[in-house]
């Protein structure tokens, strides 16, 4: 997993998988447990979700920076917070500021963007500096060919 935020009403995951078949594999399982732990955390039964889980096969070299960043801003677009630095629940203290993380694993992508770990935080911050447009908002809209080297899922 390279990105992720948790929102309160959904989840986003930038990952690359070994295989794409185990995509949906994790979805299942992770929801399952999920819902395992709300309705025994809350006494309730039934389901969470009231629909199935979207993912878009992205280019990589092309986009994986654009949706990276689309994750880690969810919060600061939602006008919940000004910096998303200030929300606990992304990849962006991570990524960005250095904070250790048992969950992620650099991208090439993202690796490339330095030769130390604080110059690619530097150049990483850089890249926060101005909100998303409209375009980059739908950069993974409309994919019709994936790459064909390395490929990542949102």
């Amino acid at each position: 997993m390279h990105a992720y935020a948790l929102m309160t009403n959904h989840v986003h995951l930038l990952i690359t998988p070994h295989r794409a078949a185990t995509v949906p594999k994790l979805i299942i399982s992770l929801a399952r447990r999920y819902v395992q732990y709300v309705n025994t955390s809350y006494r309730r039964t039934g389901t969470l979700w009231d629909r199935r889980y979207k993912s878009s096969l992205i280019q990589a070299e092309t986009y994986l920076l654009t949706c990276m960043r689309y994750i880690e801003l969810n919060r600061v677009r939602a006008t919940m917070v000004e910096d998303p630095a200030h929300y606990r629940w992304t990849s962006y203290r991570a990524n960005a500021l250095g904070q250790t993380s048992p969950l992620l694993v650099p991208h090439s992508v993202y690796l490339s963007l330095g030769a130390t770990d604080k110059a690619r935080q530097v150049a990483y911050r850089h890249l926060f500096r101005y909100h998303l447009d409209d375009g980059q908002r739908t950069a993974t809209g409309g994919q019709s060919k994936p790459a064909p080297r390395e490929r990542a899922f949102l």
